[in-house]
């Protein structure tokens, strides 16, 4: 029941946040301040033309006021105590374990961490294979998407009540939502980074907008159609934009606010043949990176849509199937078909490690860091495992056995705790956590 509570609390945050919202944006457009209000629309996805009270905010407030000075007349502090988090519209997004590691270090002879043993527990499954998945940016959602055009959301903290051997409260269902708009498999999603309000591209041309703040919603409530098989997706940072990575040569750039989409005006000039497998923002939103099945790996400037820099043949001949940056932005990891994995710098284009030892090249499978970037995942799909790596000696430190039927096509890394996901062709999720 407690569970419960605290998700209904977090989407009533969410709701709360977007009220909030509404009636800035009204509040500045009734007042002519249509320059103000157009930007605060775009940065916190509301409709210009929202309604509202007049002078509700200002209502509001003054409400507020007079309950403050009231209490502070009785002596009853309002203040909240110092709590070193960031607010957002999902709750609270805990500061990282540690520091990112420093890959400019060059003598790590010797000196590889061990990774702490992790155990899985099987949690749900899709009808047809688990194609990707995704953490929200607190880390407390999960969401799935399947060749079976569905998409699961996981509440974490349901997932590791599951997981505890003493449960005896019933059976712990941590599936909170599953949507159904889709018309084809679905190939990746991405979390708002501030709204309660998750995206999904997919093999029928579309990017979908659903609001999990609603429990009966199971459609989307906004759909951007593309020209072309949406292979990959991904949020600006602000929430103003987002990436499209697909059957096309070149990333689409969308305003989510206009729908428009921007294409750079010299792609014709850069070389690029091949569709684009997986593209990502730096955390930052000043850069983005794409992979492309042509084995390149480019670098793209978030302001201006161009390429900055192309590393061709990242993965020789083969398909360069993922590409992620690091935290400070200064390094792209990316996985390919070449069963390499490969760590770039971003200033130089310059190779800095490879990540040897898994076999991949037939899925399209993930490369990730855990979240203190010590260790680098990935999966070997000959053996059925899950291979580990210190990040900063490249040595390899651990093998899994996946616990899947098959090998796992994607593996997805908690931005705030030791936990990932692995998603199977024999279509059921894994929780993995570390053993204490």
């Amino acid at each position: 029941m407690e569970s419960n509570n605290s998700l209904e609390q977090t989407l009533q945050d969410g709701k709360l946040y977007r009220h909030v919202n509404s009636l800035i944006v009204a509040h500045l457009r009734d007042n002519n301040l249509n320059q103000a209000a157009s930007a605060v629309a775009s940065a916190t996805m509301t409709p210009m033309n929202v309604e509202a009270p007049t002078n509700k905010l200002l209502e509001l407030v003054a409400k507020g006021l007079a309950v403050e000075k009231d209490e502070t007349l009785r002596g009853v502090s309002t203040a909240a105590p110092f709590d070193p988090v960031i607010t957002t519209g999902y709750g609270s997004i805990p500061a990282p374990r540690t520091a990112s590691v420093d890959f400019s270090v060059n003598d790590t002879k010797g000196s590889s961490k061990i990774i702490p043993k992790h155990e899985s527990r099987h949690v749900s499954e899709h009808k047809n294979v688990a194609r990707c998945a995704r953490f929200s940016p607190d880390g407390r959602f999960l969401a799935t998407g399947s060749a079976d055009t569905s998409i699961k959301l996981f509440e974490i903290s349901k997932v590791k009540q599951m997981m505890q051997p003493d449960t005896r409260d019933g059976p712990v269902r941590p599936v909170v939502r599953t949507f159904y708009d889709h018309q084809q498999p679905i190939n990746d999603l991405d979390f708002h980074p501030q709204n309660t309000v998750l995206i999904s591209g997919a093999k029928d041309r579309t990017i979908k907008f659903f609001d999990f703040s609603k429990t009966a919603a199971k459609r989307a409530f906004r759909v951007i159609q593309d020209t072309h098989n949406v292979r990959s997706v991904s949020f600006h940072p602000s929430g103003d934009f987002l990436l499209a990575g697909t059957d096309h040569l070149i990333p689409h750039l969308y305003d989510i606010n206009t729908f428009k989409c921007y294409l750079p005006t010299n792609f014709q000039e850069m070389g690029v043949n091949g569709a684009i497998n997986q593209v990502r923002y730096s955390s930052t939103g000043g850069m983005y990176v794409t992979a492309s099945k042509d084995g390149a790996i480019r670098l793209w400037d978030g302001v201006t849509a161009s390429c900055a820099r192309s590393i061709d043949g990242a993965h020789g001949a083969a398909e360069a199937i993922g590409a992620n940056f690091t935290k400070d932005e200064r390094y792209i990891l990316s996985c390919g078909k070449d069963s390499s994995v490969k760590l770039w710098e971003v200033g130089t284009g310059r190779l800095v490690k490879q990540y040897l030892g898994a076999t991949h090249t037939q899925l399209r499978c993930q490369a990730i860091f855990n979240d203190t970037e010590e260790f680098v995942l990935s999966i070997d799909e000959s053996l059925n495992e899950i291979v580990a790596w210190d990040a900063l000696t490249a040595e390899k430190v651990a093998r899994w056995p996946s616990n899947h039927v098959g090998a796992p096509r994607w593996l997805e890394h908690s931005p705030v705790e030791a936990a990932f996901v692995s998603c199977g062709m024999d279509r059921s999720i894994r929780y993995w956590k570390e053993v204490l």
